[in-house]
């Protein structure tokens, strides 16, 4: 999508674009960044080595989180200095600076999208580990995901806190998400990943429960901003061992399919997720919400983790 950013950055350069024509753009974006992100994670492990893959993935998350807190800051003076156009053009260059080398790979027939994506799935019945790692946690999306969307109205409905307070409670669960990152990137030295995944998985359900039961009183705002730091921390504790995992194991020429595979599941969960959490938010408050969550991704973790002990024993 950088090609589209490109383009459509030389025409706002010349011509004067109507409005519509930002939201055909923002539109082409989230389809390439649907491509991109899996793409990344991919190219990861032909440029470092496999035992530096946690502390990479750890500063990767760092820096994403990172421009969740500063991309605003320097869009916004960009753009005080410069055009749009240039502004955008800026997004463009930094990619073009960047060698990747190019995978060998066997010749192979062209195949259609329905036959990748089975492929990607293939990859996840062929290793037992990833498969119960990941159904557990489409599972437990579908009541984290819209967690994101329920932060503001827990400050705004539930603690009656200005705007200000849920900023705060965004920039909480930002700080969570970099300190853990940190953390992976330094000291922190990971041997068993997929346990270290399904811990972050009960940690997120933790939190979000804890989350629901807090009072309703000033000091329990500042509570629940501890919250979203531990819930942030939590979400990096899970991602950042399986996504190393899957650069691991997974070889070269499927990994692309299987990061494709679990992007689409993520982006799944969250309208899924919207769908049947906001008329239960509606009726039980958005507070109650977070309890149900955190219940029900502790139990499903937890159901997960018995049917996999349960195969093992049968095999062994």
């Amino acid at each position: 999508y950088k090609r589209q950013a490109l383009i459509y950055a030389l025409l706002l350069f010349f011509f004067d674009l109507p409005v519509w024509t930002v939201f055909v753009m923002l539109c082409v974006r989230g389809i390439g960044s649907t491509f991109q992100q899996p793409a990344i994670q991919s190219i990861i492990p032909q440029l470092v080595p496999k035992d530096q893959l946690v502390k990479t993935n750890g500063w990767m998350q760092f820096l994403n989180s990172g421009s969740f807190l500063l991309g605003p800051v320097i869009g916004a003076s960009l753009f005080a200095i410069f055009p749009m156009s240039i502004v955008l053009m800026s997004d463009v260059a930094a990619l073009a600076v960047v060698k990747i080398p190019e995978l060998e790979k066997a010749e192979r027939e062209e195949q259609h999208f329905i036959a990748e994506i089975k492929e990607g799935l293939q990859v996840f019945k062929e290793d037992k580990k990833l498969f119960y790692i990941v159904i557990a946690e489409a599972l437990c999306m579908l009541f984290y995901a819209p967690l994101s969307s329920f932060y503001p109205l827990m400050t705004s409905d539930y603690f009656k806190l200005s705007a200000m307070y849920g900023s705060a409670v965004e920039l909480s669960f930002a700080i969570g998400m970099m300190a853990s990152s940190l953390l992976f990137s330094s000291v922190l030295k990971i041997i068993r990943k997929i346990r270290v995944s399904f811990i972050g998985l009960f940690g997120m359900g933790v939190m979000s429960l804890i989350c629901g039961i807090i009072p309703q009183t000033y000091a329990g705002w500042f509570f629940f901003a501890g919250g979203c730091i531990c819930l942030g921390a939590s979400g990096n504790v899970h991602t950042i061992p399986l996504t190393a995992y899957m650069q691991e194991t997974i070889s070269p020429e499927k990994m692309g399919r299987a990061f494709s595979v679990l992007t689409l599941i993520s982006s799944m969960t969250m309208p899924i997720g919207l769908l049947f959490s906001s008329p239960i938010a509606e009726k039980v408050g958005v507070v109650g919400w977070f309890f149900i969550s955190g219940l029900s991704m502790i139990v499903l973790t937890a159901g997960v983790l018995i049917l996999y002990s349960e195969r093992c024993r049968k095999k062994s």
